[in-house]
């Protein structure tokens, strides 16, 4: 059973990144327990960036919730191996609200500063309770809105998710050019 959900985990966020065109592409994905990990969907760029947009932002934290909404989807029930997806999409959240100046409602107003940013960087916001308090029900907005996007996607992509989570089952780990061919293999199945 845990190998099941950790397939299906693993390949709600392959589906769901590859559905985002402007997601990197996937280069591996493996169900192998990796230290804390139960499995890893790797993603790499096909060229380095100094700049990250918006709708890149948002796109990938619906990529980091694919995980759990696959297992959502498919299983009818939650698990704890999201729990580092759910801390990456939050904190990314915060800092687009916070740090990038992407809020409607404050604009481009720094609320929250990072000292020793190479170091691990400790973060303090710079803001009223109040303010505080909004920032929260935004973030908490943004990821629900994304993760919605994502159990979207997914519902969207039932067979492609399926067939990749069988592959995974089978194989326990796959390259980028094998996921493409799975979903190539999915896409003519559809057409017939």
């Amino acid at each position: 059973e845990e190998k099941k959900l950790t397939a299906y985990h693993e390949a709600g966020h392959a589906v769901v990144m590859h559905a985002l065109p402007d997601l990197d592409p996937v280069h591996q994905i493996t169900i192998v327990p990796r230290g804390q990990a139960g499995g890893m969907t790797i993603y790499l760029p096909d060229e380095d960036r100094s700049y990250l947009s918006r709708s890149y932002l948002l796109d990938n934290i619906a990529g980091l919730l694919g995980g759990r909404a696959a297992e959502q989807l498919v299983l009818g029930d939650i698990s704890t191996g999201a729990s580092n997806d759910i801390e990456q999409a939050t904190k990314l959240a915060r800092a687009m609200l916070t740090r990038y100046g992407m809020s409607d409602e404050f604009g481009m107003v720094a609320l929250e500063t990072v000292t020793n940013q190479y170091l691990g960087g400790d973060a303090s916001l710079a803001c009223s309770a109040e303010t505080q308090a909004s920032i929260d029900r935004q973030v908490v907005a943004l990821v629900k809105k994304q993760h919605e996007k994502a159990k979207n996607i997914l519902t969207e992509n039932r067979q492609k998710l399926d067939e990749l989570a069988s592959y995974l089952y089978e194989k326990e780990t796959i390259t980028g050019e094998e996921f493409m061919e799975v979903l190539k293999k999915e896409t003519e199945a559809e057409k017939q």
